[in-house]
């Protein structure tokens, strides 16, 4: 019997150890202190700019604004340009100052592969309360340089909205096709789009 369980023990250490561990880190993400300005509008050409900002270890976070919603990019852009897709809310919105990286650790190479990031969705009903989501995106690597959303998470009322986003991004980014595959949502989470440039 003992001689049966001792394969499969070191099978089942074997199979931890080529799925990597996964934790998160998690960095800043203040317009003013960790990004820089490429591109804006002039006087009298409406009200958007484009900005890099750090991110996770090299990693950047790009950020296009544009009339009080913005669209962001995690990772390394197609061309080293911004991104070739536009994804946000139709309402007014703005990100949360802190970014959290899931990361996947195989021996001393970690890897970033999805983030989870806060974003406050304006509420017509009352401007007091905005609607909070978790947005889940894929972080786009040097060889794919593919990053888009992949999930939304209703945070406003959902006590486990963490959780269900952790999951999310944990099975579903790294194999989730940009473009392809439409992005999953957790609780009625207001009118979101992606339009390809």
């Amino acid at each position: 019997m003992r001689s049966l369980l001792i394969p499969l023990v070191l099978a089942s250490v074997c199979q931890a150890a080529q799925a990597g561990d996964i934790s998160s880190a998690y960095t800043d993400l203040d317009w003013k202190k960790d990004c820089v300005t490429y591109a804006q509008a002039e006087e009298g050409d409406g009200d958007w700019a484009d900005l890099a900002c750090s991110g996770y270890r090299g990693y950047p976070v790009l950020v296009a604004y544009d009339d009080a919603r913005e669209s962001l990019f995690y990772g390394f852009p197609p061309g080293g340009d911004m991104a070739s897709a536009w994804e946000s809310f139709s309402g007014f919105n703005s990100s949360g100052a802190k970014v959290e990286w899931r990361i996947e650790t195989n021996g001393d190479k970690a890897v970033p592969f999805a983030v989870i990031h806060r974003r406050s969705i304006s509420n017509p009903e009352d401007e007091n309360k905005p609607t909070e989501v978790l947005l889940v995106a894929k972080v786009a690597q040097m060889d794919g340089r593919d990053s888009c959303t992949v999930g939304l998470v209703l945070a406003t009322g959902n006590p486990g909205a963490n959780d269900q986003a952790r999951k999310l991004a944990d099975e579903k980014a790294r194999a989730f096709a940009c473009g392809k595959d439409k992005h999953i949502v957790i609780g009625n989470v207001p009118a979101f789009g992606r339009v390809d440039n």
